[in-house]
């Protein structure tokens, strides 16, 4: 019989790319999505395309972080095997606006489904979706499962809330519970708010003619930036161990959104200083200056290392955003001046 799996945010970057690897794991797959009024599952459309890919063992249901008792029903019907909370609100410095909402859906959603298992009995194991802005403002170089966390933004503390329960019912529960704190990872399905694809999208529209400037806030932060395909995997395979634990997933290298700047444009042929302006609106009320994660436990214990370089995963964005504007354009697409 299939191994089933439930993922919260599936229609989210990691979530749909962790769906994709799983059906070709042959698992039975199923999603919980918000409803809403317009389509939000763009990113899920590659699966139904690929042959290779048996989308038949993929099923959706509505449902939410902040409903306790819909995530207990929901848990008790489908029975799952492994369930991957990857759902949030997820942009740091809109969780500054929203300091109240981002607690109560990624810190108190974790809890929900926690309780939510524990309660009905579900011999499940669980995977947390941690984060490298837990570390914050750094107390060590590179950071470690081991590193002290010091949250900067009402994100990363409702993450830190997350990690610790997720911990606590490991202990308390004996519950297969793992977390995965995963470093910057990008992909040409990154959301477009966030910088990596903010500057990978401009560049398409500034090459064609489309868009004039960009404006972002601080270009010296220091990030570790992976590919978001292959941090799926890791996922996965914090699951498949005879124990839960708790893995940070990095490169173990860091550049500067400045330098992310520089390759993009450049692959492009152009100079980002001719189109990049400062926008104070762009910096967080408290800066993460550098993040930069150790993943000698995820190679140790888990087999896994990264595999596509800085440079490599920019250009690859920069192409599938200049793809997708081409394709826009010669299939007389209205496309939007920016």
């Amino acid at each position: 019989m299939a191994k089933k799996a439930l993922i919260t945010g599936i229609t989210g970057q990691d979530g749909s790319y962790l769906a994709e690897l799983l059906l070709s794991k042959g698992y039975e797959v199923h999603g919980i999505i918000r409803r809403a009024s317009t389509f939000n599952t763009h990113r899920l459309e590659p699966l139904y395309h690929d042959d290779d890919i048996p989308s038949e063992n993929m099923h959706m249901h509505y449902g939410d972080l902040s409903d306790a008792s819909g995530l207990a029903r929901l848990i008790a019907k489908v029975e799952p095997d492994e369930i991957y909370n990857l759902a949030a609100q997820s942009h740091v410095r809109v969780s500054f606006d929203a300091p109240e909402y981002t607690a109560d859906v990624d810190a108190t959603g974790t809890l929900r489904l926690l309780e939510a298992i524990r309660e009905e009995g579900i011999n499940t194991r669980f995977y947390q979706a941690s984060s490298s802005e837990m570390y914050g403002k750094v107390q060590e170089v590179p950071q470690t499962e081991k590193t002290p966390f010091y949250p900067r933004s009402p994100y990363a503390c409702a993450k830190v809330f997350s990690y610790w329960i997720t911990v606590n019912y490991r202990e308390s529960y004996g519950m297969h519970t793992s977390n995965g704190i995963l470093f910057n990872h990008e992909s040409p399905r990154r959301g477009e708010t966030f910088v990596t694809r903010k500057i990978t999208r401009a560049v398409a529209y500034i090459k064609k003619g489309l868009q004039k400037k960009l404006y972002l806030g601080n270009l010296d932060a220091k990030r570790d930036w992976g590919f978001a395909k292959e941090y799926v995997e890791a996922m996965w395979l914090m699951l498949q161990q005879e124990q839960g634990d708790d893995y940070v997933v990095a490169t173990n290298e860091t550049h500067t959104v400045r330098e992310f700047l520089e390759v993009a444009f450049g692959h492009v042929g152009l100079n980002y200083q001719d189109y990049v302006e400062i926008d104070q609106r762009y910096f967080r009320p408290a800066e993460v200056d550098l993040l930069i994660g150790d993943p000698a436990k995820c190679k140790e214990k888990l087999n896994w290392e990264p595999k596509t370089k800085f440079e490599d995963l920019t250009k690859l964005m920069v192409d599938e955003d200049m793809k997708t504007l081409n394709d826009q354009m010669s299939g007389n697409i209205q496309v939007k001046r920016s």
